[in-house]
């Protein structure tokens, strides 16, 4: 089974098998809900393991990409002729050039200079295009794939790399998305995971919330992916916001913007949310990913899905550190040496 996405920090690409062998243990499971969908790509392999799927996540972003992978049905030939055109068109220098570019001895910025002049005039053409969301968020997932292809980063937009990347040097260009035929009814809603929750009902419900770090010294601001992925909400929405900082993220993404209860510094702030949002959830299964070095334990998530159901299964996974644990700014803050784990609570309410 194949599912696409950009470089992301909570990417769940390499457990998707272990995601879905704890669904072979359920029984009668149609409907299933993602509730932090993030890139989308446990959404994109329940929809293609024939599973009615609702994603959800509060990122204008990844409700472009889980419409492009879950909603649309157009045929290739239909893109075909949009992407030829943008691909065609001759940059400009404009609000991301000015923002984002870089000439070739500058030093930490995401994109060299040729592609942001080119995101430019795309960007702009796209909106000047007319297409119905549904079709946009092809594009735009197109768009925002190009870019993840040439970036100068680690995975994030938060700092940028001193020197340039490899593939910064490769030409910005479009491609058709790999989509899968749509064979499932699925849903793709943009917002609070509550809200998402209440009213509805799931066969199961799967939950992958930001993990924090168990590290009281780790600061709130290196774990929030509003900060992370900034850049991808204004591909999206195109709306030339302020910046601040060095890595000119959006205003909107500040540490006192917004903020959601799951990435809390404090563990009993997050433990009370888990539960919380576990107790509202109409779904007869509940599988939960969380990582070790989470703000919460895992011997204080038992005690609080015990409490909620009948029966908890545990799998633990050995994976590979994400990328972003080796950077220098954020080494300081890990307890090296122990074997990252991850965790699938399967919980039968």
């Amino acid at each position: 089974m194949e599912t696409q996405g950009i470089k992301y920090a909570g990417s769940k690409r390499r457990i998707i098998p272990h995601i879905l062998r704890a669904l072979s243990e359920t029984e009668g499971v149609r409907t299933v809900l993602d509730g932090f969908s993030g890139s989308t790509r446990v959404a994109q392999a329940f929809a293609q393991s024939g599973l009615d799927t609702t994603a959800n996540d509060v990122a204008a972003w990844s409700e472009v990409l889980a419409n492009c992978y879950l909603k649309s049905d157009k045929p290739d030939s239909f893109y075909a002729e949009i992407f030829d055109h943008l691909n065609g068109l001759t940059g400009v220098d404009g609000w991301f050039t000015e923002h984002y570019g870089g000439l070739p001895d500058d030093k930490k910025k995401p994109f060299q200079i040729k592609n942001t002049r080119k995101l430019d005039a795309v960007r702009d053409e796209i909106d000047r295009l007319g297409l119905g969301f549904t079709d946009k968020s092809v594009v735009l997932t197109a768009l925002i794939l190009a870019l993840d292809g040439v970036d100068s980063t680690l995975g994030h937009y938060a700092s940028y790399l001193s020197e340039w990347s490899a593939r910064s040097a490769k030409d910005l260009v479009l491609k058709l998305p790999k989509r899968f035929a749509v064979t499932t009814e699925n849903t793709v809603l943009r917002g609070d995971v509550l809200d998402a929750v209440r009213g509805r009902a799931f066969d199961l419900a799967y939950f992958d919330p930001p993990y924090g770090s168990d590290n009281a010294k780790m600061p709130t601001s290196r774990v929030r992916y509003n900060a992370y992925y900034h850049l991808w909400t204004t591909v999206v929405l195109n709306d030339k916001p302020a910046v601040f900082g060095k890595a000119n993220r959006r205003a909107d993404s500040k540490d006192s913007a917004n903020p959601s209860v799951f990435e809390n510094c404090r563990s009993d702030v997050v433990l009370s949310a888990i539960e919380r949002l576990v107790s509202e959830t109409d779904a007869r299964y509940v599988l939960l990913s969380y990582g070790a070095k989470g703000r919460a334990a895992k011997a204080d998530l038992t005690d609080v899905l015990s409490a909620q159901g009948k029966r908890l299964k545990i799998i633990e996974i050995d994976c590979k550190r994400n990328v972003m644990a080796q950077m220098t700014s954020t080494e300081q803050w890990m307890n090296g040496g122990e074997e990252y784990k991850e965790y699938l609570f399967l919980l039968e309410k």
